[in-house]
């Protein structure tokens, strides 16, 4: 089974929030994990709240803030769209989503991004299902 890691800097927000979702439509398909360069204390509180309102995942009992290099060897990386130098991991593949942190936002802007991530996870499961994921960047 593939090994995705969803890469932001600070992995309170955007990827904490890829992974849940990646759990949530792809756990037959892939593991999903979530790092940063940096932590935070917690997860945004804005996407935990959103997240249980909008499909009844609890990010906070199974999901923490952590650093890159506390995750395993990654097949697949994904960063959500880091606006500095994303950090390097070694993977097959590799994805940069661009996506804005919605961090300090409307509740409207939230969904808007966590709209986008579900869309690409959904596209995700359909590329390794079709073993389209070849190592290519994209």
């Amino acid at each position: 089974m593939k090994k995705i890691g969803f890469i932001c800097v600070h992995n309170s927000c955007r990827s904490q929030i890829a992974e849940a979702l990646g759990k949530y439509y792809g756990n037959e398909y892939f593991q999903s994990y979530s790092g940063g360069t940096e932590v935070k204390a917690q997860i945004n509180q804005d996407a935990v709240r959103i997240i249980k309102e909008m499909y009844n995942i609890d990010m906070e009992e199974t999901q923490y803030s952590k650093l890159i290099s506390d995750l395993p060897e990654l097949d697949i990386v994904i960063t959500m769209g880091c606006n500095v130098n994303c950090p390097y991991l070694p993977c097959s593949h590799r994805e940069d989503w661009g996506l804005e942190d919605p961090s300090g936002k409307s509740d409207e802007e939230f969904k808007i991004v966590i709209r986008k991530i579900e869309e690409k996870i959904k596209k995700l499961i359909e590329d390794i299902k079709e073993n389209r994921l070849n190592g290519e960047e994209q």
